[in-house]
């Protein structure tokens, strides 16, 4: 019996049924017969380009003869193997095309289909040199295995005839791959690892091959759940963590307000493992509760604010954290003027709705410790009050509260690792809306601190509800004072997606956040903090302290500045999340187009970092 051992859906399935492979039978292997000889029991590989040239004289010869009831979903697949002859340099794209019209194929009632879509998959890796193209790949310890095993050694055979290695990022689809009838993975997708050899880059300040890991696992996985896939099962690939991470962000979406009929199916993941392999599934855990805990400050972000408000935040939080062992407490606008928060109060009264304050508390340690202090901005929709905002930022504002996001997520993923550290989590909630009660240009407030505020400019309340926050942060003597905020789109040109703004004033807290972005792939850059940035934010006769001060450019630095004035004694850290609120989707394989949720996972490691004694990165001797 004539079996085409190849990498082509369309192929596959066509040759599954038993009644449509008798009756091409004969014209089929008359036209493979000038390229290869067959005999009854051989397995023959063909290339991809000439099975669909075959394929398509052969289905146009008997399309009105056996097809004529189904004729336009024939032409249609005509259309699509038409397209496979022609653009073959790209085939990955024209079948992932044919694909979809291969589903109307599989619903013809007078043809008998062997095989249903896949409902089980497996993600692999290859090592292979990415600027060799006659590389034939190395497969991991585990996908050898797995060739070996269940299928006899045809799988790494139908790779290296398929064409060139997969590259970092990609990943190549393989069904059928397993002699059974039934087989227990139907589709079998090898994922681009780069070469064995990568690791930390000091140029790029990242571990090349952990970010490898988790890009071609995140597309694999998306390619796969597009095939009605029910369960994904992905080896480590050498790092069980960032494979878990890849997989997890990979398949999310945000669908909760679609309605249960039309969304996407979420395949379940899992770790592969073979037989006497040592089994990383703690690493495997880490990296799901870190991408968990991302994909939650996905799901926060991508609220829109008529749902998502400072009210309904409040509850989110309080349904989320309060089973992970987190406490919170819920503070109401009373509480905020016993306080002399002004300036927090001034950038809320204009909205109906009122502001609330946030204090999350966790014990992981003894309560003598001295904590952690997480400040996270909770601007749930900011419009820039009366300095009204343009349309292209108005439409991302309803993430202005990503800090507050982060820092709820950093609380429930550390709760779930039990991690040995005392954290408590500040964060000041409230819309930035126009209204009767608006704060206006020249108004001027008093903090808890006694600094008069000069507010210049309404559309810069992210500095001013960071600020009381800081302030309140001292009564608690903390070890040190982390906040994230979303506070000057101009880094939107100054970095783009690669990387975070860090100000800090303390050397250690960046050497151990620049040690976990490197881990974590999400990367962080430091800017300066100097006091030629504090002199321009100060300098005014009035007031003590202006929220937008003199001088052009350097919004990001001066943002800083002003929050620097705010500060107790002690470690502190701004975080400047304000380009990497959002992603287009096409930067990093594991992230769709929205609300990216960074930089979550960094927090995270960057928690664990300071746990430990030594958390400098350790860079080769080098010898002489």
């Amino acid at each position: 019996m004539l079996f085409l051992d190849i990498e082509l859906p369309t192929a596959v399935y066509l040759f599954c049924s038993r009644k449509l492979r008798n009756l091409l039978r004969e014209k089929i292997e008359k036209k493979i017969s000038t390229f290869v000889s067959v005999s009854n029991e051989a397995s023959v590989s063909l290339p991809y380009r000439v099975v669909s040239i075959i394929i398509y004289n052969t289905l146009y010869i008997l399309r009105k003869s056996w097809f004529e009831p189904h004729q336009p979903i024939m032409s249609q697949m005509l259309r699509s193997l038409n397209m496979l002859r022609r653009r073959t340099r790209v085939f990955e794209h024209v079948r992932n095309y044919a694909a979809q019209h291969l589903n109307q194929i599989l619903q013809l009632q007078h043809t008998e289909i062997c095989a249903d879509p896949p409902s089980r998959a497996l993600v692999l890796g290859v090592y292979a040199d990415e600027t060799d193209k006659t590389d034939s790949g190395i497969l991991t310890e585990t996908a050898w295995r797995y060739n070996l095993s269940r299928t006899n050694g045809r799988m790494i055979e139908v790779l290296r005839l398929s064409g060139p290695m997969p590259k970092r990022g990609e990943a190549r689809l393989l069904f059928a791959m397993e002699p059974e009838k039934v087989p227990y993975y139907s589709a079998v997708a090898v994922v681009g690892l780069g070469r064995e050899c990568l690791g930390y880059n000091p140029y790029e300040i990242i571990d090349e091959q952990k970010e490898a890991i988790r890009r071609s696992v995140a597309r694999a996985c998306m390619q796969l759940s597009m095939l009605d896939t029910d369960r994904i099962d992905v080896e480590s690939c050498g790092h069980a963590e960032s494979a878990a991470e890849g997989a997890a962000l990979g398949i999310w979406a945000y669908q909760e307000l679609r309605t249960p009929k039309d969304r996407i199916a979420v395949p379940a993941i899992d770790l592969y493992t073979t037989k006497d392999e040592i089994c990383d599934i703690e690493g495997w855990r880490i990296g799901l509760q870190k991408a968990a805990a991302q994909n939650l400050t996905r799901q926060l972000q991508e609220m829109p604010s008529n749902i998502l408000t400072p009210t309904a935040f409040a509850q989110n939080v309080v349904e989320v954290l309060c089973k992970s062992g987190v406490n919170v407490e819920v503070k109401v606008e009373g509480w905020a003027e016993s306080q002399v928060m002004n300036a927090f109060l001034s950038v809320g009264k204009a909205s109906c709705e009122p502001p609330i304050f946030l204090e999350l508390s966790y014990y992981g340690t003894t309560p003598e410790e001295r904590p952690i202090v997480l400040v996270g901005q909770g601007i749930t929709y900011d419009c820039g009050g009366l300095c009204l905002k343009p349309y292209e930022k108005l439409k991302v504002m309803r993430g202005d509260m990503t800090g507050a996001a982060v820092v709820v997520a950093a609380c429930r993923a550390i709760a779930s690792l039990r991690l040995p550290v005392n954290i408590r989590g500040l964060i000041p909630l409230c819309e930035n809306v126009m209204g009767c009660n608006s704060f206006r240009s020249g108004d001027t407030v008093k903090c808890m601190n006694g600094k008069h505020i000069k507010l210049e400019r309404t559309d810069y309340e992210d500095i001013l509800v960071l600020a009381d926050a800081l302030l309140y942060a001292q009564n608690f003597c903390p070890k040190c004072i982390v906040d994230i905020g979303t506070t000057s789109w101009c880094l939107n040109h100054t970095l783009g997606e690669a990387a975070c703004a860090i100000f800090t004033n303390s050397e250690i807290l960046w050497q151990q956040i620049k040690h976990a972005s490197m881990h974590t792939g999400d990367r962080v850059w430091r800017m300066p903090l100097w006091n030629y940035y504090s002199t321009q934010v100060t300098s005014g006769m009035s007031t003590d302290i202006q929220n937008y001060g003199t001088g052009t450019g350097a919004k990001p630095c001066k943002c800083a500045a002003f929050l620097k004035e705010f500060v107790p004694c002690g470690q502190w850290m701004h975080i400047d999340a304000t380009n990497v609120m959002t992603t287009r989707g096409n930067t990093f394989e594991y992230l769709r187009e929205g609300m990216a949720g960074r930089p979550t996972r960094t927090l995270i490691e960057f928690i664990a970092q300071t746990i430990c004694k030594d958390t400098a990165p350790k860079y080769p001797k080098r010898q002489n």
